[in-house]
Order: C-alpha cells, then structure tokens, then sequence
C-alpha cells in the first residue's frame, strides 16, 4: 500500500511538474511576443521630464489619441484603428508611467496634457483632435483647458471623469486588492491570472460585468482576450496604472465650461467603473458637448463596437467639414 501511495504521488509530482513547464513555455512565447510587439513601432521625443514614447499608424487628418489605464502606445493604436480605421494619422503616446515614458516626479494630468503639447510640437502639428480613452480622459481635458489653441475637437471614451452625483464603483476586498497588486508586480503571475482567473480580470481590470462578455459573440470575445493579452508585459505598465488610481483618488472638477471645442462622450450604463455619471455630466457642463450612452456593454461598450465607430468618425468628420468651411470665408 505504502509503495503504491508512494508511486501515486511521485507520479503526480511529475505531472505537476510536467504541467508548470508546458505552462512556463507558453508563457515564454507570449511574453516574448509581446515584448517584440512593444518594440518593433515604437519612436521617442525628448520630453520637459524624460523621453516620450510614441507611435503613429494610418494617412489623414492626424488624431492625438491618449489610452487607458494598463495601455501604453500599442493599447492606443490598436483603439485608434478600431475607433477609426486607416482614414486618420493615429498618433499614440504612452502616458507617464507607461512602456518607455518614465514616471516623473509631476505626474498629475496637467503635467501628462503639456507633455502632449511637446509631442505635437515635435511632430509639428498645429490643431488635432483628441480622444482621451478613460483613464487617458483627465489629461485629454487638461490639454484643451491649457492649450486651447492646439484642440480641434474632444472625444471622451468611457472617460474617467468627475461628477458630483457619482455613486461609488464597487471595489474589490482589500484580501482581492493585494491579489491585484501581487499579480501586477510579476508578469508570469499576470499571464497566468488571463489563464485560471480571466472573469475576474475582466470585471476587476476591464470594469465589463461577465454577464456581458458570456452573451458576447465570438468576435466580441475575442477582442476582450486579446484586451487582456495587451497588457503584458504588465511589469512596463505598472507604474503608470499606480499613478492612475492617484490621479483617479484625487480628481477634481475641472472648468468644463471653458472648454470650448465640441465635445462627444460615448459610455455605457453598466461600466464597473461608473463613466456613465460622469461622462454625461461632463458633457451637460461643456458648451458644446453631446453624449452618447448605452444599456449595456460594460467598459469595453461590447456589442456596440459599429456604432462606437460611426459615431466617432462622424463627429470628426463633421470637425474637419466646419475646418474647411472656415478655411475657405477667411
């Protein structure tokens, strides 16, 4: 009995240990791969705080588009084109923190928006466009309340923003906080979370209820996988997402009312992160600001990608046809 118990878990330690390798290999091969993709487009500009990171894709009007938390250059290109295909210039920096843009001493959004101002003026760009992807919101807002001149127009996308009525977003327990936190500091433990834990990374790091994402079609899940694969490697990404939840704790009412440019807010009602309150009352309080709510969707606006899409474009394109109307009486 003893020697069968004994050949019992000799086996299972084997398996085990078989398992962990297979798994360590795959988890080579993605983080590999991401690490390859991070690298390949990437440009930098010398920055007031350090270099800044950047990336561009497509012709046309060009659009300064400024990610989320857990992004970086390569998170915004990927929104940009499915935001607005190949008929926009994408201009995609990583915010402080993120990728190859260090973390300066003033990260606050004020500081990220003239950080924008040095890209465009690197590039030597005049006015463009802004679309500020939530946590990429504040300093989106911050650009054209400080550099006015240099905005055409403003998209808020599941915007992190402030409003007076917003109701607290569900937090994790704090025992699931220092889980977050462990899995943030090691990408092995992240890659493995997107394995065994992924509903839980969806709700918690993606703010979209699993309700949503299990009556997704195939094609919607697929991009919220490839939404968590993105975030590797999350060892270059995790001091950014540290100085957003700052930013997040401490956000203020910004003067809405002096941002003078038009305005389209786009959330949905079940974001886990509870934009809807706050990108329409930031949209209410702008003077030509418009917004666009949904149902359902959660954070990632799933099962609205089209509409998304259309309602973006259409709304710079309409920027652009003003422009020109503009351009052609002076």
């Amino acid at each position: 009995m003893r020697s069968a118990r004994s050949r019992f878990l000799r086996t299972a330690g084997a398996i085990a240990t078989g398992a962990t390798a297979l798994a360590y290999t795959a988890y080579r091969k993605d983080i590999e791969a991401a690490r390859r993709r991070i690298d390949a487009d990437k440009q930098l500009i010398d920055g007031a705080h350090g270099p800044i990171e950047f990336a561009e894709s497509g012709d046309g009007p060009a659009v300064l588009f400024i990610h989320g938390a857990g992004g970086g250059f390569d998170q915004g290109l990927d929104l940009g084109r499915a935001f607005l295909g190949d008929q926009y210039r994408i201009l995609a920096p990583s915010r402080f923190g993120y990728l190859g843009t260090p973390l300066p001493a003033d990260a606050s959004a004020e500081a990220q928006a003239d950080a924008h101002l040095r890209l465009l003026d690197a590039l030597q760009l005049d006015r463009v466009p802004v679309i500020g992807l939530s946590a990429g919101g504040p300093s989106a807002m911050q650009f054209c309340l400080r550099h006015p001149e240099r905005c055409s127009a403003l998209v808020l996308v599941v915007p992190l923003a402030y409003t007076p009525q917003r109701e607290a977003v569900r937090a994790p327990s704090l025992f699931f906080k220092a889980v977050l936190n462990t899995i943030a500091a090691s990408d092995f433990l992240f890659w493995t979370a997107t394995k065994v834990a992924r509903m839980a990374l969806i709700e918690t790091i993606l703010g979209t209820p699993a309700d949503v994402y299990r009556t997704a079609t195939i094609e919607e899940r697929r991009i919220v996988e490839q939404m968590l694969q993105s975030i590797l490697p999350i060892s270059r990404r995790v001091a950014g997402i540290r100085n957003d939840s700052v930013v997040s704790s401490n956000l203020t009412r910004y003067r809405l009312e002096d941002i003078r440019v038009p305005t389209l807010a786009i959330s949905a009602a079940d974001d886990l992160y509870g934009t809807y309150e706050s990108g329409l009352y930031t949209a209410e309080k702008i003077h030509n600001g418009r917004f666009v709510g949904f149902g359902s969707g959660g954070h990632l606006l799933l099962g609205h990608q089209r509409e998304v899409r259309s309602q973006i474009t259409n709304f710079l394109e309409e920027r652009l046809e003003v422009q020109k109307r503009t351009a052609m009486a002076v």
